[in-house]
């Protein structure tokens, strides 16, 4: 299933840069799967083998009004092959391509306790000119953290919080022992 949703979502973003509406295809691509993910008539209908695929394209004329031709002809597409289940994995990758496109990088800091905005937003920075991307930043707490931080750049994770500290304190004093 991965290797289908990757097929599809980089025939999606090549046609979408192609025609310059990667930022538009990307918006509706996105509010589709929203819409799709919270109603549950809406999954009955299109990922139902009860209803054929002109049905199916039919309700994709229905829901997507005023949306951009290439992407109503994907979705077309996916209801005739019968792919529409794919959607968000295909919506997954696609949203990778997207960020790879405009150098984005999601950036989460945990910690302990709540963080000064000012902070937080000098770390992004940090993060941001070493390297040349755009930054995405969240910041969360959870308490187990103990003391200092936990910081995830994309999928690299630096661990300098006082847990991970302790849990390989712990592991020296069990071998030594």
């Amino acid at each position: 299933m991965e290797q289908i949703a990757e097929v599809y979502s980089r025939a999606l973003f090549d046609a979408s840069i192609e025609h310059d509406v990667l930022n538009r295809v990307h918006d509706e691509l996105g509010e589709f799967a929203d819409e799709l993910s919270s109603n549950r008539d809406l999954q009955v209908f299109f990922f139902s083998p009860y209803f054929s695929s002109e049905e199916k394209k039919g309700g994709i004329d229905k829901v997507i009004e005023g949306g951009d031709e290439r992407f109503v002809n994907f979705l077309e597409l996916l209801a005739e092959r019968h792919r529409l289940p794919v959607l968000f994995r295909i919506r997954r990758e696609f949203d990778k391509l997207w960020a790879d496109e405009n150098r984005m990088l999601a950036v989460s800091v945990t910690s302990a306790i709540e963080l000064d905005e000012k902070l937080v937003e000098e770390i992004g920075k940090k993060i941001e000119e070493q390297t040349d991307r755009k930054v995405e930043l969240t910041s969360k707490v959870d308490p187990d953290v103990l003391g200092g931080l936990v910081l995830q750049v994309g999928n690299m994770v630096l661990d300098a919080s006082i847990r991970n500290r302790l849990e390989k304190l712990r592991k020296q004093v069990a071998r030594a022992a």
